[in-house]
């Protein structure tokens, strides 16, 4: 059965009969690169929870207006972090159709992503992909995959599209930002996506929900609007600032719904002077 699923764009040690949640991710985001099995898990989560295929398209939306704001500014270098697979709508995409010479690191530290970022990327030479834990500023930043591809010398934009909220306070997901924050040059950016409620919005009724998602996908720790402000300490938040994800920069009415006021993520973008 294996040799007769397997596409061609599947790296052979991957195995077809276990869900990843890169691939639900790609499921849930309308992407090819997704099995049965990840679409049985993507469904049952669905029907416990509706709304998490919202928050993740709208995160996917906050990414491209981040990235195209970013390409406005000049900025042609991409480090983005936690990338999954890069499935529709993505960093190298968005990017090389304005400049075709822009550049993109993709780190994922999980190795399904990894593997398939690699397939899906074969003979694009400005975009690397290098499998890591985010967490680790220095070994990122250190790594071949960024430093053949990225000049530090000009600015970098930098993506942390629905990262920090698998970061636990314990792992100081502050932290992580300032070191990644310290070896970018002057005149780069920082968007971050993260889910959240303002102080007193969180519902009851939230807790089987997210009891769901954290058995299925990923524990997950929703996070106030201060919080997510101060994790762009450093960097000028660009207008509208800190903004629930529908209301950051969009890009025509229809992408505002009666919820977008309450939406339960939070986005942003800042510049390091």
């Amino acid at each position: 059965m294996d040799s007769v699923e397997r596409p061609n764009w599947a790296p052979g040690d991957i195995d077809l009969a276990r869900p990843s949640i890169a691939r639900v991710y790609d499921y849930w985001l309308g992407g090819a690169h997704n099995f049965a099995v990840d679409r049985a898990v993507a469904d049952k989560v669905l029907a416990d929870v509706p709304i998490i295929k919202a928050i993740v398209l709208n995160h996917r939306a906050f990414l491209r207006r981040a990235v195209r704001f970013m390409l406005s500014r000049g900025i042609r270098q991409f480090l983005d972090l936690g990338s999954g697979i890069p499935t529709v709508g993505n960093v190298h995409e968005i990017a090389q159709a304005a400049d075709p010479s822009a550049r993109v690191v993709y780190v994922d530290v999980d190795a399904v992503a990894v593997a398939h970022s690699r397939a899906i990327l074969t003979g694009n030479e400005l975009v690397n992909v290098l499998q890591t834990d985010v967490r680790d500023a220095k070994q990122v930043l250190a790594s071949p995959e960024v430093q053949d591809l990225l000049d530090f010398d000009e600015p970098i934009g930098v993506l942390m599209i629905a990262l920090l909220h698998f970061v636990p306070d314990a792992e100081d997901p502050r932290g992580i930002v300032a070191d990644y924050r310290e070896a970018l040059p002057d005149g780069s950016y920082l968007a971050i996506s993260h889910a959240g409620f303002e102080e007193g919005e969180w519902d009851p009724a939230w807790d089987d929900a997210r009891g769901v998602y954290n058995r299925g996908v990923s524990e997950m720790c929703f996070r106030p609007k201060r919080e997510v402000e101060a994790m762009f300490d450093g960097f000028e938040l660009v207008e509208p600032g800190v903004a629930r994800l529908p209301l950051w920069r969009p890009e025509s009415p229809d992408d505002v719904d009666e919820g977008a006021a309450h939406f339960i993520s939070f986005g942003g973008v800042g510049r390091k002077a």
